[in-house]
């Protein structure tokens, strides 16, 4: 296509010289170069149209021409930082409050999810006096330092790893594989008191609890849903130790679970987080993120006497963007797109449930879904190779998905929020069709409850380029693969 300047190879050869080489890529045997692409497609450089399943970045569809058009007016016009007043920066400010809770009402605008959840941190940090943190299993926050000690999901692949004597892991809120499933008779309240158990053992030690932070949905760490009311009661938990509730939507915000315009929202109206991060979506891929918190919160901030100052942070290029990913999340219904579409994909992957024994669970909202792929349904032995061989399947059929989880073994549906009943019943179908080739190879048609076959199988590298070694095991009667620096994967 015209817009290419360097061969596929070229690009290669200059991406091996000079980008770090711990910046890795989708499909590293094989890498896609895209050049173009507009809603929910992606295009290469001969012109090849990939359908995009894990874009939750290009919210309302990639290279949205209301977008575009309102970053390129507003660079024509003026783009500086915010110690000058512009109206970009405040009606962005009050049109984003008025899709929170009223208590949500002060902003603090930054430039990623990173920046977001950092800021966060010192939010409470400031608020409480306090220093310590509780994070979940498998949770991923963020690149920066300060992030990487409350990213389990980061952090346990490093075999060296000390964890930060202030952060505190408490168990993914997972009813399907984690430590109080779906036939407890409250799982909720159990996940909670993990919470609380941790807090108490904080106490006595002498420390004090700043914050507890969790994403609103867990995405790298398995498309997890937390069971309702369990934030509710976390949130009980973490105020009695003068702590702060922090929310991250980076990855769920702006409509995409279908029914509410936040994740949070989810647990009911009687939860509000006092901090809520976000990012991704924002800006449809240009570079925007927020902090929005209470007055109180913000006060204790300020008490503090420093200054918060941020360059680019809520720019009116960035703010003008804002306001048009807004607006076309309204205009074209998207947040009601999510729910039905969502609810459609949901549908057809819960019959195929039926159908595959190497499908052991479906969960999600909205446009947010994921599959677990699973050897055997009663111990839950994680499908790995399973799901990495349905990646590079579909992206022989032009269809990009990702799959995530500790195991490594959910398939992640995040797509535009444009994404069409025929976008999700065409992945099903190619779904279907390669679960169905994979179970003949494996023999697993007449026996899903059994354990098969498929763990004698070698194992490919997943589609960021990573060998899964057999020989690495958990130990656990969930047989998984343990997560070491020769396995890791890029975050999307």
């Amino acid at each position: 296509m015209s817009t290419e300047k360097l061969n596929k190879k070229k690009t290669i050869d200059l991406r091996k010289k000079h980008i770090g080489p711990s910046c890795k890529i989708f499909f590293s045997h094989d890498p896609i170069k895209i050049i173009q692409a507009k809603g929910q497609y992606m295009y290469d450089e001969t012109g090849q149209r990939y359908l995009d399943c894990i874009n939750n970045v290009a919210h309302v569809g990639h290279c949205h021409p209301d977008v575009v058009k309102a970053g390129a007016k507003q660079m024509e016009q003026l783009n500086t930082n915010t110690r000058f007043l512009h109206d970009n920066l405040v009606l962005y400010a009050q049109k984003l409050q008025a899709t929170l809770p009223d208590k949500l009402s002060v902003c603090y605008f930054v430039n990623s999810g990173s920046e977001a959840n950092d800021l966060a941190l010192r939010l409470a940090w400031q608020y409480s006096g306090h220093k310590d943190i509780i994070t979940l299993e498998n949770a991923y926050h963020g690149h920066v330092s300060s992030l990487i000690d409350i990213s389990p999901y980061k952090f346990h692949q490093l075999s060296d790893a000390e964890l930060n004597p202030f952060v505190h892991v408490a168990p993914s809120p997972d009813v399907y594989r984690g430590k109080y499933r779906v036939d407890h008779f409250n799982p909720a309240k159990a996940y909670a008191d993990e919470v609380k158990d941790i807090i108490n053992k904080v106490h006595k030690k002498g420390g004090k609890i700043a914050a507890f932070i969790a994403e609103s949905l867990q995405s790298c760490g398995g498309q997890v849903i937390p069971p309702a009311g369990y934030f509710q009661q976390v949130a009980e938990h973490v105020h009695k130790a003068g702590g702060l509730f922090i929310a991250d939507e980076v990855q769920v915000g702006f409509g995409r679970v279908g029914t509410n315009f936040w994740a949070f929202q989810l647990q009911g109206e009687d939860f509000v987080p006092d901090i809520v991060t976000m990012g991704k979506p924002m800006g449809n891929g240009h570079p925007m993120s927020c902090v929005v918190t209470t007055k109180e919160v913000a006060e204790a901030f300020m008490s503090s006497g420093m200054e918060y100052f941020n360059t680019f942070g809520g720019n009116p290029v960035s703010c003008a963007i804002g306001l048009a990913v807004l607006d076309v999340i309204v205009k074209e219904d998207l947040q009601g797109n999510a729910l039905r579409v969502g609810q459609h994909l949901s549908g057809l992957l819960e019959k195929q449930k039926e159908k595959h024994p190497l499908i052991g669970d479906i969960r999600g909202c909205g446009l947010f879904v994921g599959v677990e792929l699973v050897r055997d349904r009663l111990k839950l032995t994680p499908a790995t190779a399973e799901a990495q061989e349905v990646i590079y399947k579909l992206k022989e059929q032009h269809i990009l998905l990702s799959a995530d989880g500790p195991h490594r073994n959910v398939l992640k549906f995040k797509p535009p929020m444009c994404f069409t009943m025929d976008d999700a019943e065409l992945v099903v179908e190619k779904i279907d069709l390669i679960l169905t080739e994979l179970e003949e190879a494996l023999k697993l048609h007449d026996a899903p409850n059994v354990e098969n076959e498929s763990s004698k199988r070698k194992l490919p590298t997943d589609e960021n380029g990573h060998q899964y070694g057999s020989k690495h095991s958990r130990g656990s009667s969930q047989g998984a693969p343990q997560q070491t620096t020769q396995n890791k994967r890029l975050k999307t």
